[in-house]
């Protein structure tokens, strides 16, 4: 075992673990889910408006609808490394506990965010500037993966059992409260900053502030206790040395588990990203207008996590995400239709429903995905399935999107939604409701 499993394996540990707060489990799950969509926001805000600009400058100049494309591919680049920080952060998760690893994701994210808004343009450092943004990415997405993961743990293995889905919304109700911010600073630099500045200087301010948000997260991460799971795991000898070899056994879970949740990521993506870039440059809003629209239907979000997680404690995880998926195949009928025209009123209602479905699947999963591994592999396994759900649905949404419009018109995008919806629907015919007792501390 660890030095920290022989600590924890002391006579202080036959005591009944210690658990902390309502109030401690939700800073300590929510700040770094916040913190994390905020700078997933902010990036993605940047590659649909300033990136194309910055980093593809010569592109630009002669086909900005290609740079915007190309600046999308590194959107993508996140989403790839993933997996690799799933499997890097979930080893250490279920083998040294999940406060340190967290603290340790959310380092790595908060310092590569940073970092991008230093970062040289095209104009300086030619193409070096590119494969720099990318590494940057590629780092931001390795932190991203240990975070979601270590984040819904803390919050589950701290619940009681009847409320283990609404406790497992408060990492995810960091993700509207992350939206929030990033599309509200955007807004407020879009008001008070021309285009020519916004794409000079203006887009790296939301990168920097970024710093801010990261040493509170880093405050209260400190102040957490570890989970009474972990705790108890640790005293019954149940943590293993190679979690990653005993999850070998799980990969089946994994599987399902990423194709359940793959449409979450494409509504995610397809909402907060490509209609960006998609209402701006095609139906000819202003960015300003276009942001004040999704801040108004982020609230719909948020409400429908905590929805989707009382349902799921009520009525079970899988019948509410099912629901929620076969709502979103009607959904993507008629979605097209409302971005048919430049109609404001038509786009709050794509994009208010789309939330609204988008935090039915995303509230329940912070309770399913965990509980279908147990207690020594549960970290690197909803992280896993979680985070390759990300590609499945979420890497190449902005990407596949925008080619599909080009290819086929806006009609492209619903039948988008439908594949993936499909996808998603046969994966939770299959996978079982999630039932393994390790919770119990």
């Amino acid at each position: 075992m660890s030095s920290q499993a022989a600590t924890l394996s002391a006579p202080a540990a036959a005591e009944a673990p210690h658990r902390d707060s309502v109030l401690e489990v939700m800073a300590a799950s929510m700040v770094g889910t916040a913190i994390e969509f905020y700078d997933n926001y902010c990036y993605s805000i940047a590659a649909a408006s300033y990136f194309g600009m910055v980093f593809f400058t010569n592109v630009a100049k002669q086909n900005p609808f290609l740079a915007t494309l190309f600046s999308f591919v590194t959107f993508a680049v996140s989403f790839l490394a993933r997996p690799f920080g799933s499997l890097l952060f979930g080893h250490f998760g279920d083998k040294l506990g999940r406060k340190q690893t967290l603290v340790a994701a959310l380092l790595m994210m908060g310092i590569s965010t940073f970092v991008v808004g230093v970062l040289p343009g095209y104009d300086v450092l030619g193409p070096m500037a590119v494969v720099l943004l990318c590494v940057c990415r590629a780092f931001q997405g390795l932190g991203l993966a240990g975070e979601w993961s270590g984040a819904a743990l803390v919050a589950t293995e701290n619940a009681p059992a009847n409320k283990r889905a609404l406790w497992g919304s408060f990492p995810n109700l960091g993700a509207p409260l992350g939206f929030f911010c990033a599309y509200g600073v955007n807004l407020v630099l879009e008001n008070n900053l021309s285009q020519q500045t916004m794409v000079a200087w203006g887009w790296r301010i939301p990168f920097l502030l970024s710093a801010v948000l990261v040493i509170v997260g880093m405050v209260v991460r400190e102040r957490m206790s570890e989970t009474p799971v972990f705790q108890k795991a640790v005293k019954e000898d149940r943590v293993v040395k190679s979690p990653l070899h005993e999850l070998a056994k799980y990969w089946k879970q994994v599987v399902l588990g990423t194709c359940a949740m793959g449409i979450t990521y494409t509504l995610f993506y397809l909402l907060g990203t490509w209609s960006l870039s998609y209402g701006v440059k095609t139906l000819g809003f202003a960015q300003t207008e276009y942001l004040k629209l999704e801040l108004g239907a982020v609230f719909f979000f948020a409400v429908f996590i905590v929805v989707g997680c009382l349902a799921a404690d009520k009525y079970g995880r899988r019948p509410v995400v099912l629901l929620a998926t076969l709502l979103t195949v009607v959904f993507s009928f008629f979605a097209p239709q409302l971005l048919a025209t430049q109609n404001a009123a038509n786009v709050f209602l794509f994009l208010s429903v789309g939330f609204c479905l988008m935090g039915s699947l995303f509230g329940p999963c912070g309770a399913y995905l965990p509980e279908m591994f147990p207690a020594n592999v549960r970290y690197s396994g909803s992280g896993l399935a979680y985070n390759l759900a990300s590609i499945l649905g979420g890497a190449f949404a902005p990407t596949i999107a925008t080619a599909l419009v080009l290819a086929f018109g806006i009609q492209g995008v619903g039948w988008y939604l439908v594949v993936m919806s499909v996808v998603a629907l046969v994966a939770l015919l299959l996978v079982k409701e999630g039932k393994d007792v390790s919770f119990e501390a």
